[in-house]
């Protein structure tokens, strides 16, 4: 039934003529706040009940079986009637353009469930839960239940909830404008748990339409679809309590960790070469991982991504595990097992910067809203990519709050921050007129230096063992330094220049190896200025640079000696350790994130050396105290001799206490015969380890096993010992009497 104007009484004609704009706006998608006419959330409950319903052939208002009249040539529908008398949250009944008949609580009766107090502490960047308040959320409301959505969209004129319950169709459901903080809410009744939806926003100054994911969504479609999900909350059982309560306490300083970096997509697959899932990738993970020795996994970005060729680093879904392997219990659940049989977990996350999919963060309302509006701060050209506005409280907050949920929810050890040197730099990868300087004419990021420092502090506030590791390749000072003392605050950092200089120095030909005996020695001059995690990561094993098999010079057996011996030298020198998956068995072919690693290759001796060697240094190094006990302190090493050049031959000491290990590294194909080396004791010495031994494939040349050092001053040494030094070799020796 449609009614003209004239038809209404005065009361209803006047109020109508009054909200003609409001309408006109409504019905073109462009109203800022519906709810102030929408619906009984209205100003004034005095006032008709206005409904805006397109594509209805009749709307009502259960129990009453009349239509509503429609106000003539449009789709409002109007209840003139006593208000007061209607249920809080009453139904309607509508009849659509296909004669689909369906009934639902109206959304536009439910008053703003966001607090003003959550409001400010977003506003001002210091929500640190704001993932409870934005996003998609379970509600049960004056006993309905439903989902509450909410977004932060400022420059938006209008922000919709569409979806799959709607038709995707952004006149249906406008959202309500929460006033300055930017941030839009609606309550919708009725939605079932997996509902698929999106926003749409209408930016207020080119009144360009955008479809949005949900920055904040817990779940999203898998790839090449990007619709979020909505989740009832998770009822997931932990396990690990016993874990959580010993990390809390745990000195990690002196804990050994050697850390598993692990590609899920790509470490194995099903047999039709398709994802394996979480709880999976759990139980075959931990027993690999328990039989190889490593004390921790850490994860590539599993945070969701469009691209599997970013490999997770171009993230769009930061709230959302990806669909790959499963949904949030599924990861629940990969973490719990890992927790409950004894290995940690660390997780790569990614907060350098986010990429220009239409359907992410990229100006999310039409204009640089995560990001700077200028390219010369918003843009990494390099890589394709806008840059967080981390002076922009509700950017901090989106991040901060990121970092903290995933520890939260999800039990995470840690976080390793990929590519740190980016945010601290303004002019980092830049020519030199495309940056700008700070306000102090400087090019240090002032702002993403806060930034990491209060997350840094954030983190270990509230989660005690948590740890943060930076991926940071600069000479940044202070960058594992406190916060009040001006440090960053990191727990550890990657040690990225030891790793170029070790790999530069194994890749030379043994004979020339003399004239680059420096890039051996010249770490330890900066060893202890910060905590250092020594990582042979997934980025030496791509794009050309070859797997680390086959950096190693020489012939077979050569590049397989050299290879051991260098994993000999990662596991005895200070710092934490840290191996990409398929490193540890000698992965032949460059990593491929499109297949599973060669895992046949295990059936080869050469291959199994490797892993053997590995699991055994993985014990070695969580065993003796000398080796871990004190990877950031100049008390745990000492140089026996960082001179031999011509021979190519380091030894030093590890150590912690009275417990001291000797460690002989021969980096030519030569036997050392009667090599003589200075010990701190005289008495017997065994070799507890030998990386040309020929249970490892190698050549067992060399020394015997029992050695003993003489009263004979050497090298500075009231004792010293003679020994043949296998070729291409590492030795570690233990005093036993």
């Amino acid at each position: 039934m449609a009614v003209n104007i004239t038809q209404l009484n005065n009361q209803t004609r006047a109020y109508l003529r009054s909200i003609g704009q409001d309408m006109e706006r409504i019905a073109n998608a462009a109203h800022f706040n519906p709810c102030q006419v929408l619906g009984i959330r209205q100003s004034s409950p005095q006032s008709p009940l206005l409904f805006y319903s397109p594509d209805t052939l009749e709307l009502s208002l259960p129990p009453f079986t009349s239509p509503l009249p429609r106000v003539d040539g449009s789709d409002f529908f109007i209840y003139t009637g006593d208000s007061q008398a209607l249920p809080r949250h009453y139904e309607l009944q509508r009849l659509d353009t296909h004669r689909q008949l369906s009934r639902f609580h109206d959304p536009y009766s439910f008053d703003r469930q966001i607090t003003d107090f959550d409001l400010q502490l977003f506003s001002a960047g210091q929500h640190h839960h704001i993932y409870d308040i934005l996003g998609a959320h379970f509600k049960c409301i004056d006993g309905i239940s439903g989902i509450r959505f909410a977004t932060w969209a400022p420059n938006a004129e209008r922000v919709s909830v569409v979806g799959d319950f709607n038709n995707w169709d952004g006149r249906r459901h406008p959202m309500c404008n929460c006033g300055a903080s930017g941030v839009w809410e609606l309550f919708i009744p009725g939605l079932a748990n997996g509902t698929l939806y999106k926003y749409e926003l209408r930016n207020r100054e080119s009144g360009a339409i955008l479809t949005k994911s949900d920055p904040y969504a817990r779940q999203m479609e898998l790839r090449p679809h990007t619709a979020s999900i909505a989740k009832q909350g998770s009822a997931f059982s932990w396990g690990d309590h016993d874990w959580m309560a010993a990390r809390r306490h745990q000195e990690w300083l002196h804990t050994p960790f050697s850390i598993y970096e692990c590609h899920l997509g790509s470490w194995q697959r099903d047999r039709s070469q398709f994802f394996l899932g979480y709880r999976e990738l759990a139980h075959r993970l931990v027993a690999y991982i328990q039989e190889a020795g490593f004390t921790h996994i850490q994860l590539m970005p599993i945070t969701e991504h469009p691209l599997d060729a970013s490999w997770g680093y171009q993230t769009t879904g930061y709230y959302a595990p990806t669909s790959r392997f499963g949904d949030a219990d599924d990861f629940r659940y990969f973490v719990d097992y890992f927790h409950t049989h004894g290995i940690g977990v660390f997780l790569d996350w990614v907060p350098a910067h986010f990429p220009k999919d239409e359907h992410g963060l990229a100006r999310f309302d039409g204009s640089a809203l995560y990001e700077h509006e200028d390219p010369r701060r918003g843009e990494h050209k390099d890589w394709g990519t806008l840059i967080y506005n981390y002076g922009r409280s509700e950017v901090k907050n989106f991040l901060l709050a990121n970092a903290l949920y995933w520890l939260d929810e999800f039990h995470i050890d840690g976080l390793r921050v990929d590519a740190v040197a980016s945010m601290l730099y303004l002019d980092y990868s830049r020519q030199a007129d495309d940056w700008l300087p700070n306000q102090h004419g400087g090019n240090e990021n002032l702002e993403a230096i806060a930034f990491l420092q209060e997350l840094n502090s954030v983190v270990h506030e509230q989660y005690p063992g948590a740890l943060m590791m930076a991926e940071e390749s600069t000479a940044w000072p202070q960058v594992t330094r406190p916060v009040h003392l001006g440090g960053l605050g990191f727990s550890m950092k990657w040690n990225m220049g030891w790793m170029h200089d070790t790999l530069n120095y194994m890749q030379q030909d043994p004979i020339y190896r003399r004239y680059h005996h420096d890039r051996l020695t010249f770490g330890l001059l900066y060893i202890f200025n910060e905590n250092f995690i020594l990582p042979f990561s997934h980025d030496e094993v791509v794009h050309g640079k070859s797997s680390m098999l086959h950096k190693m010079p020489g012939d077979e057996w050569q590049r397989f000696a050299n290879l051991r011996l260098l994993y000999t030298y990662l596991f005895t020198y200070p710092g934490k350790k840290l191996l990409f998956m398929g490193n540890e068995f000698a992965q032949g072919d460059e990593w491929n994130f499109d297949q599973p690693l060669d895992w046949s290759l295990l059936q080869y001796p050469l291959h199994q050396g490797i892993h053997r060697l590995v699991s055994d240094l993985n014990r070695l190094y969580t065993t003796q105290a000398a080796l871990h006990r004190y990877d950031f302190d100049y008390e745990g090493f000492e140089w026996i001799d960082c001179h031999d050049t011509d021979q190519s031959v380091l030894s030093y000491l590890r150590k912690a206490g009275d417990e001291q290990l000797l460690v002989v590294l021969n980096f030519t194909p030569v036997i050392r015969t009667a090599y003589r080396i200075g010990a701190p004791r005289s008495g017997r010495y065994r070799v507890i380890f030998n990386s040309d031994s020929v249970y490892y494939a190698g050549s067992n040349a060399g020394c015997g096993e029992e050695l003993v050092a003489e009263a004979r001053t050497w090298m500075g040494r009231p004792a010293s010992l003679s020994l043949d030094l296998p070729p291409l070799a590492g030795l570690i020796l233990a005093r036993t009497s």
